[in-house]
């Protein structure tokens, strides 16, 4: 057997790879370029691109392999809205769709996947449980919630998927949209909040992701949705207020009325000016925690960080990779 990563390349296929590859497995990694410096020895790679079909086809997928779909396009960057549908649909569903064929080409029948907790839309009960409402806002969600359904129309032609639905995942090597947050921190200045930051914030660690796949695939890629995310996350003004004090920064939380902020930032959006990306912005006040129950029942699987570890980790990351590159030639630094 071995474990075929489309999309390999990426964030959590990195962390994946060596995690299998630490357990004596046998990895490929498939995607359009191979950047990662660190991945180890023996592992092979393939390029290929989810949008052409015929590209896939080179990828090598034996009957007993494990096939990882982890190719997606992610809310980074923002976007103008018009150009969102066709940016997230031709990856994130029509891709999938294209990595489903070439398996079922290949008499594969077992696969992983990752789509996000954007596929619930705004929340209806608290947490959210797998069954709760599919209602997303925007073209991201509403395509991982349509690549959802191709998973289960192969379920019905017999092949096994495990569908996994996480929280915004952090872990060394991607800082994405905190980015933002954490260079207010280190500049000292105010930290904007929509609405009174008593809401929950969730995250889920990529190392947390790793040991969910690994446990699908350890139990034959089970048919089923399960959610990824923290145990027990704190309140958002905690969780930067935290963050800021670890920082030793001066910046301050401030707190915005929630209707005004997402009024002005929709308005900014429909002039083409975006500054948050809609299904972002329009639950960053609501209580959106993911009940992961299911996957410990089913997967025995339990996630092991902390919100408050995680982020403060990030930060950490972001301020050596800042002092780094200021240590290095700006000609050497866009390289």
């Amino acid at each position: 057997m071995r474990h075929v990563l489309i999309g390999g390349d990426g964030f959590v296929g990195r962390h994946l790879t060596r995690a299998l590859v630490a357990e004596g497995e046998s990895v490929l990694v498939a995607d359009l370029q191979q950047t990662a410096p660190d991945i180890p020895a023996g592992v092979a790679f393939v390029r290929a691109d989810v949008t052409d079909p015929a590209s896939l086809d080179s990828v090598p997928v034996g009957p007993d392999d494990v096939v990882y779909n982890l190719a997606a396009r992610l809310l980074v960057p923002i976007l103008p809205r018009g150009q969102r549908q066709d940016y997230f649909w031709s990856v994130n569903h029509d891709g999938h769709r294209n990595v489903i064929e070439r398996m079922e080409r290949a008499g594969a029948g077992k696969l992983v996947y990752f789509t996000t907790d954007m596929v619930y839309g705004h929340t209806r009960t608290t947490p959210k449980t797998e069954d709760h409402p599919v209602t997303p806002l925007g073209p991201y969600g509403a395509a991982k919630a349509a690549s959802e359904a191709l998973c289960r129309e192969a379920r019905s032609r017999g092949m096994s998927v495990s569908i996994f639905r996480p929280r915004l995942i952090i872990g060394p090597g991607r800082l994405g949209i905190l980015s933002k947050l954490f260079r207010l921190i280190d500049l000292n200045l105010p930290v904007p909040v929509i609405g009174n930051g008593r809401n929950p914030y969730q995250f889920i660690s990529v190392y947390d992701c790793v040991t969910a796949a690994k446990a699908a695939a350890g139990h034959g890629c089970p048919n089923g949705e399960w959610n990824l995310g923290s145990l027990e996350p704190p309140p958002v003004e905690r969780l930067l207020g935290d963050l800021i004090k670890r920082a030793e920064s001066r910046s301050i939380l401030l707190r915005t009325p929630a209707g005004a902020v997402k009024a002005t930032l929709g308005a900014l959006d429909r002039l083409g000016m975006p500054l948050m990306d809609p299904e972002q912005y329009l639950i960053a006040d609501e209580t959106c925690i993911l009940d992961v129950s299911k996957a410990e029942r089913e997967l025995g699987w339990r996630p092991q960080y902390r919100d408050s570890d995680m982020l403060i980790a990030a930060f950490e990351e972001y301020r050596r990779g800042r002092t780094a590159g200021a240590r290095v030639p700006a000609r050497e630094a866009a390289r």
